[in-house]
């Protein structure tokens, strides 16, 4: 599926569910509200059994926007954003090297507002209540990052990494290194592992005809 920006993974799932009239409906990586593009949804019990692997065993590709400048507490323009007025913006050199250093297998704190669980309670209903927590950081792998445009306060670029990573972490991480502040401004996945945004389809498409757009249920080894 192609998701759209303002809808969550599981509402997608509830609508092809609709669609569909199969009970048995899930997906594979959930995307923010705020991200569009790539969600790999499993129609049947033979199709959701191999989500898992689907979601955790893949790279995955994003191309995200960044706006300098800013803060928020979510990471994202939905959270509380503290605009920084006295920055000197960067040049194009110092974005691209910036960038650079994130390429290759370290260590990253995943925002407070996520869903990781921590006691048994997702992160982001702990921080809406104004709970005081630290999540541990955790090992990704960014393989590659290039730059599209940058135009002071915004940054596009494309990323390839692996499952787990958060570019929300990554936008605030940047930001952080420029020394300026960043969010994440808008996020679109084009791929997960081999499914990409050019055979995605839209909700408005399933409509009419949604067995044609099955796509084979892949043999996974265990």
């Amino acid at each position: 599926m192609n998701k759209p920006t303002g809808m969550t993974s599981h509402d997608v799932v509830d609508v092809v569910r609709r669609i569909t009239g199969e009970r048995t409906v899930g997906h594979a990586g959930t995307l923010d509200p705020l991200a569009s593009g790539v969600l790999v949804v499993g129609v049947g019990r033979e199709a959701t059994k191999v989500l898992g692997t689907i979601s955790k065993g893949t790279e995955k590709t994003y191309r995200a926007t960044v706006w300098l400048g800013a803060t928020s507490d979510t990471y994202d323009a939905e959270g509380r954003i503290s605009e920084n007025e006295e920055v000197i913006p960067p040049k194009k050199i110092e974005v691209q090297s910036a960038l650079r250093k994130f390429t290759g297998t370290f260590q990253q704190t995943p925002p407070v507002y996520s869903a990781i669980k921590v006691g048994g309670v997702k992160a982001y209903d702990r921080a809406r209540k104004g709970e005081s927590f630290q999540l541990e950081p955790r090992t990704v792998t960014i393989h590659s990052i290039n730059l599209r445009k940058y135009t002071w306060p915004t940054v596009e670029f494309d990323v390839t990494c692996s499952s787990g990573t958060y570019i929300r972490s990554l936008a605030h991480d940047l930001g952080e290194a420029l020394g300026v502040g960043g969010l994440l401004q808008s996020l679109e996945r084009t791929s997960v592992g081999t499914y990409s945004i050019w055979q995605a389809h839209s909700l408005e498409e399933l409509q009419s005809g949604w067995e044609g757009f099955l796509l084979p249920v892949p043999h996974i080894h265990s």
